[in-house]
């Protein structure tokens, strides 16, 4: 059977990794002298607490070649053929550690097949790729359709996420000093999102309701008013704000799977605590 493997960002939630056995790779928080790996250190909820105090943001890596090559290791235990999808690769060098870290296998096992798949994606619009090719594969689907599966969806996803704050995305040095003290005394909360493997302004508003219409309205635009969709929720410490986007979303359009998990620490050190996306995809 084809086995699936992704890295942390995706940010699908834990059961679902579980019974889909698809196998994470971690990228890595820097926090001070400590290197944690990624949704496996970190608490989310604690991590997004220490975020609120800190006045220096935590760095991040994405994994090695190496790190990669344990994760096809662990796999080409139980098959010889294996579809491994990434991060954008215009976001992130994780791509590229994962080609490296296939031809290392290539080299010590000759046999094992092994396709990557740069999603151009991130969070649960590249975790949506990974569960659909991950049931493909349960379902006994071969290599060439398990990897077809992965793109396709990656293709269609959508991200869209809105922050509370400007401040983590300034302290980033994703915005000058200008815009984030207008930020701050306007309460803009900015709309983001992720075209061609590249991160997006798709907007702002100037309180959380308004945002949340904002989004909807920039669902229906991408899919059509009331269509077929598998949705996914994240948060940054923010379950209790999901609730009004869920009702939201659901009354627009028809939600054939709904899906919740927070927002991997990693991604979660440049968006800050209160984050909260959405990531769709149409279905038949």
């Amino acid at each position: 059977m084809v086995r699936v493997l992704t890295d942390t960002t995706a940010s699908i939630p834990e059961e679902l990794v579980e019974e889909l056995g698809i196998e994470l790779v971690p990228y890595y928080v820097h926090k001070g002298l400590e290197t944690l790996r990624d949704s496996m250190d970190i608490d989310p909820d604690e991590f997004a607490r220490y975020l609120e105090t800190t006045d220096r943001l935590p760095t991040t890596s994405n994994p090695s070649p190496g790190d990669y090559l344990k994760g096809l290791k662990r796999l080409a235990e139980k098959t010889k053929e294996i579809v491994a999808l990434t991060m954008t690769s215009k976001g992130s060098g994780g791509y590229q550690s994962c080609r490296a870290a296939v031809e290392m296998l290539r080299e010590q096992l000759p046999d094992i097949r092994v396709e990557v798949i740069d999603t151009l994606q991130v969070a649960m619009a590249q975790g949506w790729a990974a569960i659909e090719a991950a049931r493909a594969a349960l379902s006994g689907k071969g290599l060439k359709e398990v990897v077809e599966r992965a793109r396709e969806v990656a293709h269609k996803a959508t991200m869209i996420q809105t922050a509370d704050t400007l401040r983590y995305l300034y302290m980033g040095g994703r915005i000058g000093r200008a815009q984030h003290l207008v930020g701050s005394l306007l309460n803009i909360k900015p709309i983001i999102g992720m075209e061609d493997g590249v991160i997006v302004a798709l907007g702002t508003a100037r309180s959380l309701s308004k945002a949340y219409r904002k989004i909807v309205d920039l669902m229906a635009q991408k899919v059509g008013e009331g269509a077929r969709i598998k949705l996914a929720l994240t948060h940054v410490a923010a379950l209790d704000r999901l609730e009004e986007l869920r009702e939201r979303v659901l009354r627009r359009f028809e939600c054939v799977e709904v899906l919740v998990s927070p927002l991997a620490p990693a991604l979660a050190v440049h968006s800050g605590p209160g984050t909260v996306g959405v990531h769709f995809f149409p279905t038949p």
